[in-house]
């Protein structure tokens, strides 16, 4: 038997496996284990039946198209209908033309980063930032450089004398991304200033900008400005990537990026030698759910729906846990993330622990900073529990930090 080893690429040597997905992977069969993990939609939400109609009505009336290969960057009329939704649900204007559908959103992310990204090159994110970006990025060599938040998101005040002294020093920075709206893991929204700073600070250092935004369709307080990045982009800088992941399912594997003119043909043409194409039946389908406005009125259901859940972790975590405890309180996505202020905490050792002996998980937060701190945190998921559990879980993750 052949010596393995010896045939992997240096990336596959040194990759890594994502810890959520090793962590969801443990608790599967773990009936006992109260998952405050994964944030993966509640499968109540998912629109079954409109779904199945949309199906079968593609495949009867356009099933020599939508069971056919189809363009690189997307159906021409799929395209169409995003860039009509864009504008509609978002203010975002973009040209159809200019439309990349992916095969989710991580598709998007891994075609950025083979794009712009060679060995050294610099990215910068929100410290802590989205565990499986971080990890699209470091698989292309870049070094990853993480602007501290608060409870408004990344301070951009910092980010401005990061990228000013990164400059100074002669440092390739290739681009900033955020997720100013939910963000995740931390649940923070940027208010409008500092938005406009931060695109401010991409045009006076010539940076381009990823902007990542599945939650922003459905909001928990409707006084919060949403505005995306785009909107303030009057240089063509902001690579907008969305997902129909949250506001449908999941499984239909829809995400797409809108860019600017001089950055389409590049990117299309990469994902031509990785997928030929996103499948033509799930464009169809999710066409349809545009067309037919369910994605609209969909949205509109999940915000109460998703806002009593965090309304309850909110509230389980006032009431249980210590005081030495910092975290979020989103006004969109799925997580709260939590910093625990006692020494020698490391919630990474303490995982297993908390699943054998307080039968409750979550996910560790030193995987998502991108300097090696955050031993102390953890990302804590309320989209999937019902409220009930929600509660008991948070109560055992309180024992988990008076006790440990």
């Amino acid at each position: 038997m052949p010596v393995y080893d010896k045939f992997f690429s240096s990336v596959a040597k040194s990759i890594k496996a994502s810890e959520i997905r090793e962590i969801l992977a443990i608790i599967r069969e773990r009936k006992d284990v109260i998952s405050l993990a994964g944030g993966i939609p509640d499968p109540q939400t998912f629109p079954r039946e409109e779904l199945a109609e949309f199906a079968k009505k593609m495949i009867i009336e356009m099933g020599n198209q939508a069971l056919q290969y189809s363009e690189t960057k997307g159906i021409l009329e799929v395209r169409e209908m995003l860039s009509h939704f864009l504008l509609e649900s978002r203010g975002i204007s973009v040209d159809a033309e200019n439309i990349i559908i992916t095969t989710g959103s991580q598709q998007g992310l891994d075609l950025i980063a083979r794009t712009f990204l060679d060995p050294g090159d610099i990215v910068i994110t929100e410290n802590p930032s989205y565990l499986a970006a971080l990890g699209a990025f470091k698989i292309r060599g870049a070094r990853l450089v993480g602007i501290k938040i608060d409870k408004q998101g990344m301070r951009t005040d910092l980010l401005e004398e990061t990228v000013k002294k990164l400059v100074n020093e002669g440092k390739k920075i290739k681009f900033i991304y955020t997720i100013p709206v939910g963000q995740n893991p931390a649940g923070t929204t940027m208010p409008p200033d500092r938005k406009k700073h931060l695109i401010e600070i991409a045009n006076k250092y010539d940076l381009l900008v990823i902007e990542d935004d599945p939650y922003s369709y459905f909001i928990y307080d409707e006084t919060v400005d949403i505005t995306p990045l785009k909107a303030y982009d009057e240089e063509d800088r902001v690579i907008y990537m969305s997902t129909i992941s949250k506001i449908l399912a999941p499984g239909l594997r829809i995400g797409w990026l809108a860019c600017p003119s001089g950055v389409t043909r590049k990117l299309e043409l990469i994902k031509q030698y990785m997928d030929l194409h996103t499948p033509t039946l799930n464009q169809f389908i999710v066409a349809e759910a545009i067309r037919t406005g369910l994605v609209s009125q969909h949205a509109h259901k999940l915000s109460p729906f998703y806002k009593k859940k965090r309304d309850t972790m909110l509230k389980a975590i006032k009431d249980y846990f210590p005081e030495n405890v910092w975290y979020t309180e989103p006004v969109g996505g799925f997580f709260v993330f939590v910093y625990v202020n006692k020494k020698g905490f490391d919630t990474g050792k303490l995982l297993y622990k908390a699943i054998d002996k307080y039968k409750v998980a979550y996910v560790p937060g030193k995987s998502f900073h991108t300097d090696g701190t955050g031993e102390n945190s953890m990302r804590l998921s309320f989209s999937y529990p019902p409220p009930d559990l929600i509660e008991e879980g948070i109560r055992r993750i309180a024992e988990l930090i008076k006790n440990e």
